[in-house]
């Protein structure tokens, strides 16, 4: 085994009463991190996206004064909408020092039907950017939507619909707020 090999560093953020599941590919490295908590990188938009659709506020989320998010605001929040969090995949190895979806080796995927065994709620996921798209499409043997787009697949005797939104990385060429309106359809 390679000895670069990350494991993930948070537990999924997963409860029973959980309606929609986020998933993305893997957290960036430590060092960009402003929370221990997912999308913990404070040039990321995933809370302010979710700031400026259940808020009307892009700053909702984000600690007065400070380079950081309020995790504890983004966790009982996430909590009262019913929405879990985790990642495609439990560990990895970085073939280069970045946090793209395109440098990494994913050496061990994420158990995704455990995890909705154990939310019988849950009949949305969205994947937030291609690669956590591709891994749970593959999973499920569907076509990949388009972005913005869902397919809906059986799982256990549930409709589950899989919502393919855009990228929350700012190195994806769309502003926050074209981004929102994307995701506002999955969590509506």
């Amino acid at each position: 085994m390679k000895d670069n090999v990350e494991l993930h560093p948070f537990k999924p953020f997963v409860f029973e009463g959980a309606k929609v599941l986020m998933l993305g590919t893997f957290p960036p490295a430590a060092h960009r991190w402003c929370m221990p908590f997912y999308y913990p990188n404070f040039q990321n938009d995933m809370w302010r996206i979710m700031g400026i659709i259940f808020f009307n506020d892009k700053e909702h989320f984000i600690v007065k004064g400070e380079k950081r998010f309020d995790q504890q605001r983004i966790e009982a929040f996430l909590r009262e909408k019913g929405i879990a969090m985790y990642d495609t995949a439990t560990r990895i190895v970085r073939t280069k020092n970045t946090a793209s979806d395109k440098d990494l080796e994913i050496i061990e995927e994420t158990d995704i039907e455990a995890m909705l065994d154990g939310m019988p709620q849950c009949n949305v996921i969205i994947t937030a950017g291609q690669l956590a798209t591709t891994i749970l499409c593959r999973r499920f043997c569907v076509k990949e939507p388009k972005v913005g787009d869902y397919v809906v697949v059986e799982y256990n005797r549930r409709q589950i619909r899989i919502y393919r939104m855009p990228s929350s990385s700012r190195a994806y060429p769309m502003k926050p707020e074209r981004k929102a309106e994307q995701y506002a359809k999955a969590l509506s």
